[in-house]
């Protein structure tokens, strides 16, 4: 399957899952390539998304398949796609690849973490995710379940980035079962109020299969 690496930053971030979809779609059309399309009465473009991206998160790493009638130039296609993009949304690569989207299971972020009305330091946020457990409420689409997140951070560390800002950098388990950075953040704010912040910018690095290599 034919693949594009992207990054979403700055005011695209603002892009819904649904509007980029449809940004894609008609970027493939003003740069003159054809994307293959199902049959019937109702035809869609063959696009997939991998981890569809949170509104307001800034991601490097976006990954999108798709097929196209006859063949294109993947080496060419970067520059087409960029040329009729909108700000913020830049393809990075373009490949083939075989391996499934399935088979992604590592999502490293970043997030930076401003407290406006008290001074907080790296160790004490350090402190509460370093506890064996971190038992947080979930909601699903019927119910609210306790779920304990620690076995799903393979690696977290916090950082003094200003005098009222943290950084937390971490590698959460993005598929089955997954943890995003909302629902880390959560864990804060139901388990360690007095830490929680005032404002959060997030971003996502990489992706990494099950024995942490990075995936394309």
């Amino acid at each position: 399957m034919n693949r594009i690496l992207f990054a979403k930053t700055g005011r695209a971030v603002f892009i819904s899952h649904l509007d980029l979809m449809r940004t894609m779609q008609r970027a493939f059309i003003r740069a003159g390539v054809r994307i293959r399309h199902t049959e019937g009465f109702n035809p869609h473009p063959y696009m997939n998304f991998a981890l569809p991206l949170s509104l307001g998160v800034e991601s490097r790493c976006e990954l999108m398949e798709f097929a196209l009638e006859g063949e294109a130039a993947l080496a060419d296609l970067p520059g087409r796609l960029n040329a009729v993009l909108p700000e913020g949304i830049e393809v990075l690569d373009a490949y083939v690849s075989d391996t499934k989207f399935k088979y992604i299971k590592w999502l490293d972020i970043e997030a930076h973490l401003f407290y406006y009305n008290e001074v907080h330091q790296a160790e004490e946020l350090a402190a509460f995710f370093a506890r064996p457990e971190l038992v947080t409420e979930k909601r699903t689409k019927r119910q609210t379940a306790s779920v304990d997140i620690k076995p799903l951070i393979a690696a977290l560390e916090v950082t003094d980035a200003a005098p009222n800002e943290l950084l937390l950098t971490a590698r959460l388990s993005a598929q089955e079962p997954s943890l995003s950075p909302a629902q880390l953040l959560a864990a804060v704010e139901q388990l360690a109020p007095a830490l929680k912040p005032d404002h959060v910018r997030v971003k996502r690095l990489e992706v990494f299969d099950k024995d942490m290599n990075i995936f394309r």
